[in-house]
């Protein structure tokens, strides 16, 4: 089951906060020097700023209006930093819902990204998998080589940047996919099991839960 709310799942309240205000403090807790471009729905702006408010290093964040598709969002946010970002700055993409995120995935993707331009985390495929045909056969296939795409995907600034200087493609999914057909090999990082997506009402009961058993406020783990 989906959610059902009109709001955004990132505003929706987890605990006492909008599950975005917990992936914004687990980012500003993992580099004193790391600035925010929070990419906010259009007419969601207020919400944005609540979420923000709350933050005591807010100073560090900076908002824009996202685009059509994810594609268009993130091009957004990387204008905001085109021209002043130098080829050695080291650039996240995350989904504000995936609140669980720890800092130790993003230190971890920071170095393996300035050490060889690019970290998308990745967790195993736990169940059995099988491809569908368009005669509605199937087979299976082979769940060792099968891997589960999360973020943040961090890359090289020079490397991100110039991708995103090409047309929108449906085959654009995410911007491992954008890189790539730029011309540029994605490296893989181990992720978190821990690090879900918030998509369904049962996604925040989980959510709730592991941060209610984390010693102190999770996202300084």
């Amino acid at each position: 089951m989906r959610m059902g709310s009109g709001v955004p799942k990132q505003f929706l309240l987890l605990h006492e906060h909008p599950v975005l205000w917990y992936t914004l403090d687990t980012f500003l807790a993992a580099y004193d020097d790391l600035q925010i471009v929070l990419v906010v729905p259009a007419g969601y702006e207020q919400d944005a700023k609540s979420a923000i408010g709350f933050q005591a290093a807010g100073g560090r964040i900076v908002m824009v209006t996202g685009g059509d598709t994810r594609f268009h969002s993130v091009r957004n946010g990387l204008e905001k930093i085109r021209g002043t970002a130098g080829p050695e700055t080291i650039i996240f993409v995350h989904d504000g819902v995936r609140c669980l995120v720890s800092a130790d995935l993003i230190r971890r993707c920071y170095e393996q990204a300035v050490k060889v331009g690019s970290a998308v985390p990745v967790v195993d495929c736990r169940d059995s998998v099988r491809l569908v045909d368009g005669e509605g056969g199937s087979k299976p296939i082979d769940r060792s080589r099968i891997k589960m795409v999360q973020t943040p995907q961090t890359f090289r600034s020079d490397i991100l940047l110039g991708a995103y200087t090409l047309d929108h493609q449906e085959a654009f999914t995410d911007e491992a996919t954008v890189v790539e057909i730029a011309g540029h090999e994605v490296h893989l990082i181990e992720g978190e099991q821990t690090n879900i997506k918030i998509t369904t009402p049962e996604d925040i009961m989980v959510a709730e839960f592991y941060l209610s058993h984390r010693t102190g406020h999770g996202s300084r783990l």
